[in-house]
């Protein structure tokens, strides 16, 4: 199949950058990074700079190859990264766009590749159980509603690639920051404290300039991982109750 690309070209975080066109040949076997290394091997054969992109795993777990395809997150198959989204899905003479995520707390690096450690900051504020929760066969001994183990494997699932700050018109990272939350708060060992951690996530959230939630949905309609905007509602539920607590959180 030939394909037309209009592919964004940012040399640095300063550079003002541009969409190129190129021509490509793909089947439709192949994932929607492996055409780019299609493409890149031509471009590298033609003495040019190849475009760079993010990615790791290529199953679809890692969060790592974070693109905009034709004005969507990942791209137009739902609960799919862009590493699993194959050319299958696209057809003989298409022209396809592709861009970084957009949003001032993701800043450009090169290309298609953007800057997402405000997530990992996010996480370092207080995604994590610091209490001594013992082995894992202690944490298995504590009996849990099968309800509450499903909701938390659900928010668990969530990879911090980053989609739901692209597809919101706000830049919000409130699916990403609930799922953090909830994940470990709907359990006994993370509930203890859990006031506290949404209280520290959100101010590091919004320390990181990430815009605020205005429940359009996007973002679950675009996560990979079909998180759900449930989870958000419960984030704003224990924020709410940590800022009206009498214990003041220390950072």
């Amino acid at each position: 199949m030939d394909l037309t690309l209009k592919i964004w070209r940012q040399k640095g975080p300063n550079d003002k950058g541009r969409l190129e066109t190129y021509q490509v040949k793909a089947t439709e076997e192949m994932s929607f990074l492996e055409m780019l290394d299609v493409l890149n091997q031509q471009l590298i054969e033609e003495k040019k700079d190849p475009v760079a992109f993010d990615h790791d795993c290529r199953e679809g777990i890692c969060g790592a190859c974070s693109m905009v395809i034709n004005g969507r997150a990942h791209g137009p198959q739902k609960a799919t990264t862009t590493c699993q989204l194959h050319m299958r899905h696209f057809k003989d003479g298409d022209t396809i766009t592709v861009e970084p995520f957009r949003a001032d707390s993701f800043p450009a690096v090169k290309d298609l590749v953007v800057d997402r450690s405000a997530f990992d900051r996010i996480i370092q504020a207080g995604g994590y159980i610091s209490v001594n929760t013992g082995q894992a066969p202690d944490g298995n001994d504590i009996p849990i509603e099968k309800g509450i183990a499903s909701k938390a494997f659900d928010a668990a699932a969530c990879i911090g690639c980053g989609a739901c700050v692209a597809a919101c018109p706000n830049a919000s990272a409130m699916l990403f920051t609930s799922a953090k939350v909830s994940h470990l708060s709907l359990l006994p060992q993370g509930a203890v404290e859990g006031e506290r951690r949404a209280q520290l996530m959100v101010n590091q959230m919004d320390k990181e300039g990430f815009g605020n939630c205005s429940n359009t949905g996007a973002c679950e309609v675009e996560c990979p991982k079909e998180i759900s905007i449930s989870n958000i509602a419960r984030l704003n539920r224990q924020f709410i109750k940590s800022s009206l607590s009498t214990d003041k959180v220390v950072e």
